[in-house]
C-alpha cells in the first residue's frame, strides 16, 4: 500500500526533505554513477509528488518527483526526478506515479503543455502516457536524454 503525499516544498517537512534528498543521490548520482548537481535551485518553487511505503515496520520512500510551473526550467510545465527506489522497483510504482505525475500537473496548471528531459532508454515507456519526442538524443552529465512533450 502506498500512501501518497503532494505537497509544496514548504510544506515538506525536515525528515520528509531529507529522505528525498537522500533518495535522488542514491538514485540518480550513486546508482547511475552520474557526478551532477542534484541541488540545481529548483526545488523551493516546485511541488512534489511522494510515494510512501511500509517496509519492516518503517516509512520509507518509495517514489518521487518534482512538477515545475511554466516558465520555471521550459515554457511548458514540466515532471522531473522522476524515480522509484531501489528496493520499491518491479512493484508497478513508476507507472502509477508518473500517472498522478500528469494529473497533478493538470491540477495546477490546467491547459499547459508538459515537457520532460527523459532518458533515452524510457521513451517507450514515456510515450505510453502521450509524450512525443521533440529532440533527437543528447549526453546529459554522461547519459543519453531526450525531450518529449505531453
Amino acid at each position: 500500500m502506498i500512501e501518497w503525499l503532494y505537497s509544496s516544498f514548504a510544506a515538506l517537512g525536515p525528515a520528509e526533505l531529507y529522505e528525498v534528498l537522500a533518495q535522488r543521490q542514491q538514485v540518480f548520482i550513486l546508482e547511475q554513477a552520474c557526478l551532477y548537481p542534484d541541488l540545481d535551485g529548483l526545488d523551493a518553487n516546485a511541488h512534489h509528488l511522494l510515494g510512501w511505503r511500509m517496509a519492516d515496520g518503517r516509512r520509507e520512500l518509495a517514489a518521487y518527483l518534482r512538477v515545475l510551473a511554466p516558465g520555471a526550467k521550459y515554457d511548458e510545465a514540466s515532471l522531473g526526478r522522476v524515480m522509484t527506489t531501489q528496493a520499491a522497483r518491479g512493484l508497478g510504482l513508476g507507472r502509477e506515479l508518473v500517472a498522478r505525475g500528469v494529473g497533478y500537473v493538470e491540477q495546477l496548471y490546467p491547459g499547459h503543455r508538459i515537457r520532460i528531459g527523459a532518458q533515452a532508454y524510457l521513451e517507450n515507456f514515456y510515450q505510453s502516457f502521450g509524450f512525443r519526442t521533440i529532440s533527437e538524443p543528447y549526453d546529459e552529465d554522461g547519459i543519453l536524454h531526450i525531450d518529449m512533450l505531453r
